[in-house]
């Protein structure tokens, strides 16, 4: 038995050692994909984008690494919560790394059309709040601290709101006809990106949370609704049994117009 224990902590701590690894090679990524907008970067963002194969890769390797260990040391409690929340962070790190390219792929659309000093402002900004972000993210994982992982989604309310800044200004410059308008959608898209790498950042967060607390946001919606349940009399609106399907093909073995 202590053996075993021995093999699951060394298994557990090569794979957490990993995804490490992986979070910061998004981490510096981003200030990298931020300079590659900024300055029509395209060697730099050829660069970043064929770089994502290998992130995809060792992805792949590390959640398989993580099956075998549910399959082989069958974790229960506090150590399967650890497994478990470092397959989600692993698919996390993964699409922040997408995303990362997208922006490169936007600045790749855009070569060649100059940005205004407010634009280029926000989207630095913009850029360094969402290294931040990540840079918490993986300290509190790395320190199982939870108190810094609760305060990611405090500093994600400042990303969300340089984003609105930025659609603002991105309207602003396109009035004035400072950019046209396939530059302002793309410009719009990108905002859309850093937003959404802030948000992976939270939810690596949440999910240290959930390693040392056992604490999930959904949490407060299912008490929410449980207790509107009681004192309301309120129906479920999902079935919560059985359901008969009519007229949809769905019991031959037939669904939607695709079916051959």
């Amino acid at each position: 038995m202590d053996e075993l224990r021995r093999t699951y902590h060394h298994d557990l701590d090569h794979a957490k050692d990993e995804l490490v690894r992986l979070a910061a090679v998004v981490t510096e990524s981003i200030p990298r994909a931020t300079a590659v907008l900024l300055e029509g970067d395209l060697e730099g963002a050829d660069y970043i984008i064929r770089g994502d194969d290998e992130i995809d890769a060792r992805s792949m390797d590390l959640e398989e690494r993580c099956y075998e260990i549910l399959a082989l040391q069958a974790p229960v409690a506090r150590d399967l919560r650890q497994v478990i929340a470092l397959l989600k962070m692993v698919a996390e790190v993964e699409r922040s790394a997408d995303l990362l390219c997208n922006i490169c792929k936007a600045a790749r659309r855009i070569y060649g059309h100059e940005l205004d000093p407010k634009l280029r402002g926000i989207i630095a900004r913009m850029g360094e709040q969402a290294q931040q972000l990540y840079e918490a993210a993986i300290e509190s994982f790395i320190e199982n601290d939870a108190a810094k992982a609760a305060a990611i989604d405090d500093m994600d309310s400042y990303l969300d709101g340089l984003q609105k800044q930025f659609v603002q200004a991105i309207f602003e410059s396109h009035a004035a006809g400072r950019i046209d308008l396939q530059v302002a959608v793309q410009l719009a898209v990108v905002a859309r990106f850093y937003e959404r790498i802030g948000d992976h950042a939270v939810n690596i967060g949440e999910r240290v949370r959930f390693v040392v607390t056992g604490w999930l946001p959904e949490h407060k919606g299912a008490e929410r609704f449980r207790h509107r349940v009681e004192v309301t009399g309120e129906i479920p609106r999902i079935p919560t049994g059985p359901v008969e399907l009519h007229g949809t093909g769905a019991a031959d073995g037939v669904v939607g117009d695709d079916a051959g």
